[in-house]
């Protein structure tokens, strides 16, 4: 009797303060990957972030609506504990740029020392988005600049708000 293939669940950690269409890109292409991917957001309070964790949470929830294999979370400490306790095997991570490589090449080094069950898998960004950072977006909103192509219709509008109270 053939076994049956155990489901492989994933994370894509992040910040996503602002939700990029990087972002959304890569959770669309991944969700066709896993069998499940938890959109997870790190609780980091030594950042100011612009949203509120319950904002982003919110926010991604609206997104990633349309995949029904995409559930949305959030978590402090260290990834590799987060992944086991809710049983991925899989680190899902974009790339955009060999900087961007660089550093995750030391975390993935770091979390395979720390837990070797678990996986890290690169997905190179789109070349539409390969230029997009959350942290450049906030730039170009704040300074004036046109945004409508980066980031979803939702969180757009997210901004907007934000930047008129």
């Amino acid at each position: 009797m053939a076994e049956q293939p155990q489901s492989v669940v994933a994370i894509y950690p992040g910040s996503f303060d602002p939700i990029t269409n990087g972002h959304l890109d890569l959770i669309r292409r991944s969700s066709r990957l896993f069998d499940r991917l938890i959109v997870s957001i790190l609780r980091n309070d030594s950042k100011q972030p612009l949203f509120s964790l319950s904002d982003r949470m919110e926010m991604l929830r609206d997104v990633a609506a349309g995949f029904p294999n995409v559930e949305v979370d959030c978590f402090e400490g260290l990834l590799v504990h987060y992944a086991q306790r809710r049983g991925a095997r899989v680190v899902l991570r974009g790339i955009r740029a060999i900087s961007d490589y660089e550093y995750e090449l030391q975390m993935t080094h770091m979390n395979r020392r720390l837990n070797p069950e678990i996986e890290t898998v690169f997905l190179m960004a789109n070349d539409s988005y390969s230029f997009i950072s959350s942290r450049l977006v906030k730039e170009v909103f704040r300074l004036g600049g046109d945004i409508k192509e980066l980031v979803p219709a939702s969180v757009l509008a997210r901004m907007r708000e934000r930047a008129s109270s």
